[in-house]
């Protein structure tokens, strides 16, 4: 029996450094680094049966590798590119599923569910999913808006944020509301804690015990807040609170209150008060636009770290635990940065017109007050 010719397997100086980099070189991928370490070792001479034994590989696999690189040089070492399956979803089949989530809706529903279209349209559940995936569709996803009618919006927002941006020497700017009707909630059973691989869990019945309102004050320059507690949120409880922000603020300051048009700020008893005191400079927010307010990104932090998993017997634990949160707030306080100008919320707001409601974008602009 004749014995099998192997091809000559001899290396340049190059290659012989460019394998010895792939074969020790951390990131390559193993298999190539495999491919680089075969070649090498048939270069130092024996049979096919002879390396496969001393690199622990079948012959088959060595005899592969040293003909593909005998016939291509290093670079038959690395994988041919795969092509893949053929699609099995044509471009018309794909823009009808499209065209169907976003012009049209089920009999028997308000939206598309991955399985209804994929019926509707005879395809694959994941096909269907990978569809919607590609193109940034969530039929199952709503999310709300509400733009403001105020006449003075596009004078307000630049009042309110010129002062964000730029404020007054000689002053304190503070923004003001109320957090009303906060809830001293008892659940009806212990709660249970976490646990690995198992959030806190709580009963989803729960008993009252009471309200009570936050007043709150947050200086813009420092972060620090003026907080108090009151049974009811009247005209009478924000007056009382106006004389714990006088008496805080030092006299020589001017006050330049940031608050909404609430029913509560604007009755003859504030008006009043806000009269006899000529260092009192007053600065409405628009009309549905309490995201201008700082005060809530305030109410927001004291939600999520505090209340909404807060468990409370009593209105007075609820109000211990909201003026703990306000002590140590203000031990460390940080304003919160504001970023955009007037001219930016008002351009943005103007692409959200345009984008959503093309047809109606001037009626829009012109009853918010932010047309051109």
């Amino acid at each position: 029996m004749a014995t099998q010719r192997l091809a000559a397997l001899i290396l340049n100086d190059d290659e012989r450094a460019e394998l010895q980099s792939l074969a020790t070189r951390r990131k390559t991928a193993q298999a190539l680094a495999l491919r680089a370490r075969i070649v090498l070792t048939c270069a130092e001479g024996g049979q096919n049966k002879e390396v496969a034994a001393k690199l622990g590989l079948e012959r088959g696999t060595v005899g592969k590798w040293r003909r593909r690189f005998v016939e291509q040089r290093v670079p038959g070492l690395h994988d041919e590119p795969r092509s893949g399956a053929p699609r099995t979803v044509d471009d018309a089949r794909i823009e009808a599923v499209i065209v169907r989530t976003l012009e049209n809706c089920p009999e028997n529903a308000t939206h598309w569910s991955s399985r209804g279209m994929a019926k509707a349209c005879g395809l694959s559940v994941s096909t269907v999913q990978r569809i919607w995936r590609a193109f940034g569709l969530q039929p199952h996803r709503i999310e709300t808006f509400k733009l403001s009618t105020d006449p003075n919006f596009v004078a307000k927002v630049r009042d309110v944020v010129g002062l964000y941006v730029s404020p007054p020497q000689h002053a304190i700017v503070l923004c003001v509301d109320e957090k009303s009707q906060i809830q001293a909630l008892d659940r009806s059973q212990p709660m249970l804690p976490m646990r690995p691989g198992q959030p806190a869990r709580r009963s989803h019945d729960y008993k009252r015990h009471g309200t009570t309102s936050l007043f709150a004050a947050l200086d813009i320059a420092t972060g620090r807040v003026i907080g108090k507690c009151y049974g009811r949120h009247r005209a009478a409880e924000f007056r009382k609170f106006l004389d714990e922000i006088e008496a805080a603020v030092p006299h020589e300051l001017d006050v330049h209150l940031v608050m909404d048009n609430y029913a509560t700020h604007k009755t003859p008893l504030i008006r009043r008060w806000l009269a006899k005191r000529p260092r009192w400079h007053v600065h409405l927010t628009p009309t549905s636009s309490s995201w201008l307010n700082q005060v809530e990104r305030f109410f927001a932090l004291l939600t999520d770290k505090k209340i909404r998993r807060g468990v409370y017997r009593s209105v007075a634990a609820l109000r211990a635990d909201i003026a703990s949160f306000i002590e140590r707030h203000n031990a460390d306080p940080k304003p919160f940065r504001w970023t955009k100008s007037a001219d930016d919320i008002l351009a943005s707001i103007e692409r959200f017109c345009r984008y959503n409601d093309p047809e109606n974008v001037d009626r829009v602009l012109r009853t918010s007050g932010s047309g051109h």
